[in-house]
């Protein structure tokens, strides 16, 4: 397990190294790790989709907006879980960083904004691929930002992504065991214009 920790200490340090090189690219990387671009963006998708297509593509999509905001709810409910059994200090502690983003006190591992986003764009690529495809690809360069900015491990990312994955394979299977009682709310919401 050393081992193990030793890589992932060295890959985070050689990618932080690279931080100063580039003054657009870090710009740019400020924008991206940020508490809002992505947040924002996977959440303004989601609203878009429920809304989106015809009568029968549309009901397919309203039950995956259902599925992402409840990986969301699982991936973050499983990682307040596991941060009461384990606690990974944050790069900056440990290491002399440049840091990209302010100092979060939580744990760095597991990345809970890696399982968030990975969470949604899963969940999200199950019912549209293309729009998936769209947002693994902005999930990807969020969990590669937050390492190159100084705030998670690469293990911290990729155990958040996984958790994210887990989480909306895990609640497409039980929308699809729900969907007759899902399809009386929608029906309801229709009346109201909510769906």
């Amino acid at each position: 397990m050393a081992n193990v920790a030793d890589m992932d200490e060295t890959v985070f340090l050689w990618l932080n190294g690279f931080v100063g090189r580039a003054p657009a690219f870090d710009a740019f990387i400020e924008v991206v790790v940020s508490d809002y671009l992505v947040p924002v963006t996977l959440a303004l998708t989601l609203l878009g989709l429920w809304f989106a297509g015809d009568t029968a593509s549309r009901r397919r999509y309203q039950f995956g907006v259902i599925a992402a905001v409840l990986a969301l709810a699982l991936a973050n409910g499983t990682i307040e879980i596991l941060n009461n059994f384990v606690f990974r200090d944050r790069p900056f502690v440990d290491h002399e960083v440049s840091l990209l983003f302010y100092e979060p006190t939580d744990s760095s591992f597991p990345a809970n904004a890696a399982a968030l986003a990975f969470g949604v764009s899963t969940a999200v690529s199950i019912f549209n691929r293309s729009v998936g495809s769209v947002l693994l690809v902005i999930s990807i360069l969020y969990a590669f930002s937050r390492v190159y900015a100084g705030v998670h491990y690469p293990l911290d990312v990729i155990a958040g992504g996984l958790i994210g994955v887990v989480a909306a394979v895990t609640t497409h299977a039980l929308v699809k065991l729900v969907r007759p009682y899902l399809d009386i709310v929608l029906k309801a919401g229709r009346v109201f214009l909510l769906a």
